[in-house]
């Protein structure tokens, strides 16, 4: 399933602990069934960072993705991705060069996982629904283009 982030996490703001929020993009179906529906919020948390540093250093950035809240449930999720901020060695090698010790003052940038950005996950536990009860999926039809008139 595909979840989207509803916030920016940038590595110079985030703390290893904090949690953010996503919603999950599509319905998840099974069997026709609307098991996951689109909109369904879930958690995640950030499990690693550094800050941009000196010498060209980047921030770096780990997050895992918990939960769904699927009614009043959490349901386990699974989803680990790293993110890192581009460097600036070839700046670092540049400035010590030319000026020595200040070249500790050119810095990497900053891990930056954009709202908007979607991430994959699986669910760790199977989820129980009522078939009689649950929503059914509807399908979309796609009604072909009219032809053009040809000249």
């Amino acid at each position: 399933m595909l979840l989207r982030m509803d916030q920016d996490l940038n590595s110079k703001s985030v703390k290893m602990g904090d949690r953010f929020n996503m919603t999950v993009v599509n319905d998840v179906v099974s069997s026709g069934v609307v098991v996951i529906p689109a909109g369904t919020r879930g958690v995640g948390e950030v499990t690693y960072h550094t800050n941009k540093g000196a010498f060209g250093k980047s921030g770096k950035m780990e997050i895992e993705l918990k939960y769904l809240e699927l009614g009043d449930k959490h349901v386990p999720i699974t989803g680990k991705y790293r993110q890192e901020g581009e460097g600036n060695t070839t700046a670092t090698v540049a400035a010590v060069v030319l000026v020595g010790v200040f070249s500790a003052f050119v810095t990497g940038k900053s891990a930056l996982i954009p709202q908007g950005r979607e991430l994959m996950a699986q669910t760790d536990v199977p989820i129980a629904y009522d078939p009689a009860t649950a929503p059914k999926a509807t399908m979309l039809t796609v009604q072909p283009a009219a032809a053009k008139p040809t000249n």
